[in-house]
C-alpha cells in the first residue's frame, strides 16, 4: 500500500535526516526526499512511525545505514583533482617526512571515502614518493556511513571509468585487468583500513588527540547543516598532529567554520595546515559586523579605469567624487543586516568595537580622519580582526600601499582565512607593479569566498591589461553577477568610494571593451 505523503512529511523527514545524518536538503531538494521516503516506508508503517524509530535507533543501526544508502552520492574516481595529490606528494610528504621518519609513521585518515578510489589513491601516492616502506607504520583509515560503499571499496575492482584521471603509467603498475574491471594491487590495498561511520557522531576512540598527520574530507562537509560542519572540522583539528594537514574539497573552505588552520597553497590548489597551539590560543574567538549602508558614487568609471596604472590609482584618481560623497547624508545601518564583511564569522555585538564614526569618514573619504580613530582605538579593539581589516583598506585608499600591505600581514596572522586582506593585498601588490602577486592575492580571496564580487573584478581588469580577453571576459561576467546581489556592508568597505550602480557599470563597459556581451 502506497502512504500518501504530506508536506509536513517532507518537513520531519528533513528535521530528523539533519539530526541522525547531520545532511542538509533545502526546499528544492523535497521531490527527492518525498521519493526516497516513499521506498523507506512499508506498507504497514506510518511516516511518524518510521520517524520516531530512526529518532530512537543506534548511530550504527540497520535503519541509519539504510537511510544513508538512499541520500549519499558516490561519484569519485582514482586521482581526483589530482593537482591536491602532487601537493600531497611534493609539499606535504616532502615537509614533513623528517618528523615522519623520526618515529617511522604515517597516519592518514580519507573521511566520506565512498567506494575507496581516495584512499587507493592516497595509499599509491605514498608508495610512490616513499621508496622504502618496509619499517614504516603506514595507517590509512577510510571512513563512510554507506555499507554498500564500503562493500565495494574493500573488493577493489572498478570499472575503466573510475581511471579517467590516472596517469596510464600508475594505472599499469597498481592494477592488473579482471575481465571487464581493473584489479588493484594486494600490497596496496592491504595498506587501507575501511570502517563504517557517521562523522557527525562523536567517538572518543576514532577522533582521540594528534592521531592523524594528513586528514583527506574532500566534499563531505558541503552536504552538512552548518552546525554539524562546524563540529565535523573541530573534530578533526583535535584529531591532528601538530603541523598536520586537512584537504577539503574544491568547492569547500573553511571560511565561517574555523580559525585552528592556516590555509596554504601550491600546486594550483589550496589546503590547510593546523595552527601551532600557542596561536590558535591567542585568537579572537568572534569579529563584529558591519552592517552599514553605502549610497552609489556618482561618475562613469571606465575612463578613469583606463587612463589608471591600477585599480588603487584609479580610486584615487577619480576626483570629483569628494565633494558630491561629502553632501550625502550619514549612513544608516541597512535593516536586518547581519552579513559580515570580514572572515563570515557570527557577530559578538556585545565585543564590537565602535567603528561607526570611522565608516563614516572613510564614506566621505576623510581617509586620514578615519584612520586617526582607529590607532587611536584601545590594544584590545586595535586586534579586532574587522579594526584591522579597515585599517587595511584605509591605508590602502590613502596611497600608503607599503603600511596596507603590512596590515593586511598582520590581520592575515590573526585570521588566516579572511578573503577581503587577501583582497586589500592584491590591491596593494598591484600598485607596487607585481600583477602576477595581486592576481594570486585575488585568487586566493576567491577561494575563501566565491560569492565575493570584487576580487573578481580585479581579476577582470588585471586580465584585460595583460591582454588575456578570454579570461577578463570570464571574471567580469562574474563579476558583474555578483556585484548585482553583494552585501551593502561589503561594498562600502571593498567598493572604493563607488556604489553598486557606477561599480555594475564599469564591469559592463569593460566587458564590451572586451568583446563580451555588455
Amino acid at each position: 500500500m502506497t502512504v500518501l505523503l504530506e508536506a509536513h512529511h517532507i518537513d520531519r523527514f528533513r528535521s530528523v535526516i539533519a539530526q541522525r545524518l547531520g545532511l542538509q536538503f533545502d526546499e528544492s531538494k523535497s521531490g527527492f526526499l518525498a521519493q526516497v521516503l516513499q521506498g523507506l516506508l512499508d506498507g504497514a508503517q506510518s511516516p511518524e512511525s518510521y520517524f520516531n524509530r530512526l529518532g530512537a535507533s543506534a548511530p550504527n543501526s540497520e535503519e541509519l545505514r539504510a537511510l544513508a544508502q538512499e541520500l549519499t552520492v558516490g561519484e569519485t574516481y582514482f586521482f581526483r583533482n589530482a593537482d591536491q595529490f602532487r601537493a600531497f606528494g611534493e609539499r606535504v610528504l616532502r615537509n614533513r617526512l623528517d618528523a615522519w621518519r623520526a618515529e617511522r609513521s604515517l597516519r592518514i585518515l580519507s573521511a566520506g571515502c565512498a567506494s575507496g578510489e581516495e584512499p587507493y589513491s592516497i595509499a599509491i601516492a605514498v608508495r610512490e614518493h616513499l621508496s622504502d616502506l618496509s619499517s614504516w607504520n603506514i595507517e590509512i583509515l577510510a571512513l563512510d556511513m554507506n555499507p554498500l560503499f564500503l562493500e565495494r571499496a574493500r573488493r577493489g575492482r572498478y570499472a575503466p571509468w573510475s581511471f579517467r584521471e590516472t596517469p596510464p603509467e600508475i594505472q599499469a603498475r597498481w592494477f592488473r585487468p579482471a575481465r571487464a574491471e581493473f584489479l588493484l594491487a594486494d600490497e596496496i590495498r592491504s595498506m587501507v583500513t575501511f570502517q563504517a561511520a557517521n562523522l557527525i557522531e562523536e567517538d572518543p576512540s576514532l577522533w582521540r588527540p594528534g592521531r592523524f598527520d594528513v586528514v583527506f574530507c574532500r566534499n563531505v562537509i558541503m552536504y552538512f547543516t552548518p552546525h554539524h560542519a562546524q563540529n565535523v572540522v573541530a573534530r578533526i583539528a583535535r584529531s591532528l598532529a601538530p603541523g598536520g594537514y586537512l584537504f577539503l574539497g574544491h568547492a569547500e573552505t573553511l571560511r565561517g567554520l574555523s580559525h585552528d588552520f592556516h590555509l596554504c597553497n601550491t600546486h594550483e590548489t589550496f589546503y590547510y595546515q593546523l595552527k601551532d597551539p600557542a596561536d590558535v590560543a591567542g585568537r579572537l574567538d568572534r569579529a563584529p559586523e558591519l552592517t552599514l549602508d553605502q549610497a552609489g558614487a556618482p561618475g562613469a568609471l571606465a575612463p578613469i579605469v583606463d587612463a589608471a596604472g591600477s585599480w588603487v590609482e584609479a580610486i584615487q584618481r577619480a576626483s570629483g567624487r569628494i565633494d558630491a560623497l561629502a553632501q550625502r547624508p550619514p549612513m544608516v545601518p541597512v535593516a536586518g543586516a547581519r552579513a559580515s564583511v570580514g572572515a563570515g564569522r557570527a557577530p559578538d555585538l556585545s565585543r564590537a568595537p565602535d567603528l561607526s564614526r570611522a565608516l563614516e569618514l572613510f564614506e566621505r573619504e576623510r581617509f586620514g580622519e578615519a584612520l586617526t580613530l582607529v590607532d587611536r582605538m584601545s590594544p584590545e579593539a586595535a586586534r579586532d580582526p574587522e579594526v584591522l581589516l579597515l585599517r587595511a583598506v584605509l591605508l590602502a585608499h590613502g596611497g600608503n600601499l607599503g603600511d596596507a600591505e603590512a596590515a593586511c600581514e598582520v590581520l592575515l596572522r590573526v585570521d588566516g582565512l579572511s578573503a577581503g586582506a587577501h583582497y586589500v593585498a592584491a590591491l596593494c601588490r598591484e600598485g607596487m607593479g607585481d600583477s602576477d602577486g595581486a592576481a594570486e592575492h585575488d585568487r586566493v580571496a576567491v577561494y575563501l569566498d566565491p560569492d565575493f564580487a570584487m576580487p573578481r573584478l580585479h581579476l577582470g581588469l588585471l586580465s584585460r591589461r595583460s591582454g588575456d580577453r578570454e579570461d577578463a571576459r570570464r571574471e567580469l561576467e562574474q563579476a558583474l553577477d555578483l556585484l548585482q546581489r553583494e552585501d551593502p556592508s561589503r561594498l562600502l568597505l571593498f567598493g572604493g568610494g563607488f556604489g553598486r550602480g557606477a561599480l555594475v557599470t564599469l564591469c559592463r563597459a569593460e566587458l564590451a571593451a572586451c568583446g563580451g556581451a555588455p
